[in-house]
């Protein structure tokens, strides 16, 4: 098992390894005397994992769950108070724990309740998927949806821990394993390009603990000097102004975040080497990169759509659209444009 630090205030563990799951209770037995654990997750995951979590931690806790469906259109308000209603009924207190136990719309959701519920619980994260694991679970995150946008209301609440069992990734389909597969390369794409020639071995379980550990070194790096996404931050969102976009023109149904991400890495980057900001010959590799993962590299969108959906972005501020652009494979920058100049970046 490897131990990653996620230096915050405070300061988080994140355990990488095989069998987590079933040593949940004994791995966040130190994060306080607490008398009930609440357990939210979603109902794909509930077969397949949850009982072994509430096992985990024998007779001494009173443990509960809470079961929402699959899937983006879980992440909204609706659910949001589905939470508060059931933390209520359990007469959760702040020396309480809470428990995301899915992929990354169910950490997203949990973590906005424990940190608006009570003014906040504590909680933990288990991500079940590719792309919670090397991304979602780790940072603060935490968000719903709602008809205006991806993301739009949420918070910064940091978890008390995090656990990457490597094992469940076993049970994902294809497409949900590509769907974090976009996330990686992104991570090899801003920071490290040693990393994206590693990924094409990724179905090698050796490597794929490498790649993950990897990746949540980087985040780690940049969280932890860039903590609310003011900054350096900015930089994990490569591929994500488009690829939201792109998820919210397919109401959430046609793209999954990672597949929109894959389109917004491989869009954004034409772009950028067409206005000869980024080194020729980035986004064909990034597009066989995207294809050998299974992920698409394009959809139907038209420019004015682009434009009109980006310009809603979180991530804008000042009036400033907050592009994020490579240099080349592994080396990226932050390009801050007005809404005037993002028009004709669109259109040139």
């Amino acid at each position: 098992m490897h131990t990653l630090t996620i230096q915050t205030k405070p300061a988080y563990p994140v355990y990488i390894g095989s069998d987590l799951i079933r040593n949940t209770g004994s791995l966040v037995q130190n994060l306080g005397d607490f008398e009930r654990v609440c357990v939210v997750t979603d109902d794909n995951v509930e077969k397949l994992y949850l009982q072994t979590v509430l096992d985990s931690f024998g007779e001494k806790v009173q443990t509960a769950s809470i079961v929402i469906p699959h899937g983006e259109q879980s992440k909204c308000l609706a659910s949001l108070g589905k939470l508060y209603d059931f933390f209520s009924e359990q007469k959760m207190t702040r020396s309480d724990l809470i428990i995301a136990l899915g992929g990354g719309v169910v950490g997203d959701l949990t973590g906005f309740a424990a940190s608006s519920f009570l003014r906040g619980v504590k909680y933990v994260q288990i991500p079940t998927t590719l792309l919670a694991q090397v991304d979602s679970s780790v940072g603060g995150k935490t968000a719903i949806d709602i008809p205006a946008g991806k993301n739009l209301v949420g918070s910064f609440y940091q978890p008390s821990a995090v656990l990457c069992d490597i094992d469940t990734l076993s049970t994902l389909s294809d497409t949900i394993f590509s769907d974090g597969c976009a996330e990686i390369i992104k991570y090899a794409c801003i920071y490290d390009a040693s990393l994206f020639d590693l990924i094409y071995q990724i179905h090698d379980r050796d490597i794929l603990e490498k790649i993950i550990t990897r990746c949540l070194e980087i985040k780690a790096e940049v969280v932890a000097e860039d903590e609310k996404d003011t900054g350096l931050r900015m930089i994990l969102n490569f591929g994500h102004t488009l690829g939201h976009a792109v998820e919210k023109k397919y109401h959430f149904s046609t793209y999954t975040h990672g597949q929109g991400v894959a389109i917004g890495m491989v869009k954004i980057t034409k772009l950028s080497e067409k206005a000869g900001l980024t080194a020729p010959g980035t986004v064909k590799k990034i597009a066989e990169l995207c294809q050998a993962m299974k992920l698409p590299i394009d959809c139907e969108i038209s420019n004015e759509e682009l434009f009109d959906i980006c310009c809603l972005d979180k991530k804008n501020l000042h009036h400033m659209i907050h592009l994020i652009l490579l240099k080349e494979i592994g080396s990226c920058f932050i390009h801050k444009l007005s809404r005037e100049e993002f028009s004709d970046f669109l259109n040139q």
